[in-house]
């Protein structure tokens, strides 16, 4: 039996919702599923412990940071990430070609690569398609992503038909480097907000989509409703025998729409990002803890939660913790929101296979106050 595999277990007679398993050599991951965001090789305030007692399936981390700091070849040293950051359940690492677009500023985007210098120094550095899948290659993530070309929103059509090209190229190079049985390769869509592109990107995808393939360039600033008209355009093209991934996505809100547009997997920074802010997601909406509503409030972040920071602390406490600066306060919010994910997406597989996730999904907008589309 093959070391990758995904089994689709049920569909949404009425949405594209569905849920499966996909089967690694770290373990099984029950999809829909949320991956939490751990850049620099950990999740950041959270410990992996808390992590696994929080129910996450999977973690991503960042190519193009761990790259620069450490360097991959010291992860490799190290006996690859999964021992390096001592997790062993699965991991995902993304090609870092976001970051390099992004944060680092740019020389010269080219055929062969990127040439860019570094967000720290400033030093010169070049990551061909090759280079990207060495460097991941070195990481030794479950789950690798194709180095891809992500243009902006705002970009006229010939842009994006430009970069949507350069990134099937680099495909093409990425499929033909990537030489690790024990890791499986996720090519990226591409095609910005043009539904043609999409579509046209996505056929030209599929002969490099062994395992899985990768949703890229959307939620970069774009009204939703565009994103999710993207997804529908999309939804009668995917093949059923592998997980689509939606790249860089994860409110609560877009976690009900792509599963509803038959996405499995999503990964976001907004969970831990807004818990060291004080913001809390609860199942009847954000709570602002910093707020001075809370200044007397007793009570957990959500009632019925099971995750350490409810069991043991109040919102009282926590925006104290908040405001005076002490980082438990945001270590603790972040792993209620976490959790809080977590639950969502196994509430949302339960639904599927109940046959009431569109029942489940109108009675989240109505406890949320979400805007549906």
């Amino acid at each position: 039996m093959e070391k990758f595999y995904y089994e689709q277990i049920k569909q949404d007679k009425k949405t594209g919702a569905r849920v499966g398993i996909l089967h690694t050599p770290h373990g099984d991951i029950e999809t829909p599923t949320y991956m939490p965001v751990g850049t620099q090789a950990t999740v950041k305030g959270v410990m992996p412990r808390d992590l696994k007692e929080a129910n996450t399936q999977i973690l991503l981390a960042n190519t193009y940071h761990l790259y620069m700091r450490p360097g991959d070849d010291i992860v490799k040293k190290a006996g690859g990430l999964h021992k390096f950051m001592a997790w062993d359940k699965p991991i995902l690492t993304d090609s870092g070609g976001f970051q390099v677009f992004s944060l680092a500023k740019l020389n010269k985007i080219k055929d062969e690569g990127v040439y860019f210098n570094s967000h720290i120094d400033g030093s010169l550095h070049f990551i061909s398609p090759e280079k990207a899948i060495e460097i991941e290659n070195n990481l030794g993530a479950d789950i690798i992503m194709a180095f891809d070309e992500c243009s902006p929103y705002g970009v006229d059509k010939k842009t994006a038909y430009e970069a949507m090209k350069r990134t099937l190229l680099w495909l093409d190079r990425c499929y033909n480097a990537h030489k690790n049985e024990n890791q499986a390769l996720f090519p990226i869509v591409q095609g910005n907000m043009f539904k043609d592109l999409r579509e046209e990107s996505l056929k030209e995808t599929l002969p490099f989509a062994k395992y899985g393939i990768g949703i890229g360039g959307l939620s970069v600033g774009e009204p939703k409703e565009i994103m999710y008209d993207i997804m529908d355009s999309l939804l009668p093209l995917y093949p059923t025998d592998m997980p689509r991934y939606l790249m860089g996505v994860g409110s609560p809100d877009c976690l009900i729409e792509g599963v509803r547009r038959g996405i499995d997997m999503f990964d976001c920074v907004l969970a831990t990002r807004i818990g060291r802010n004080g913001t809390a997601l609860t199942s009847n909406g954000k709570v602002v803890v910093r707020n001075g509503i809370y200044k007397e409030d007793f009570t957990p972040l959500e009632e019925g939660c099971d995750c350490y920071a409810c069991k043991n602390y109040t919102k009282a406490y926590l925006r104290h913790m908040i405001n005076v600066g002490e980082m438990m306060g945001g270590m603790m919010i972040s792993l209620h929101n976490i959790t809080y994910l977590n639950r969502l997406m196994k509430q949302v597989r339960e639904a599927i296979l109940a046959d009431s996730f569109t029942e489940f999904a109108e009675e989240f907008y109505r406890k949320n106050g979400e805007k549906r589309y």
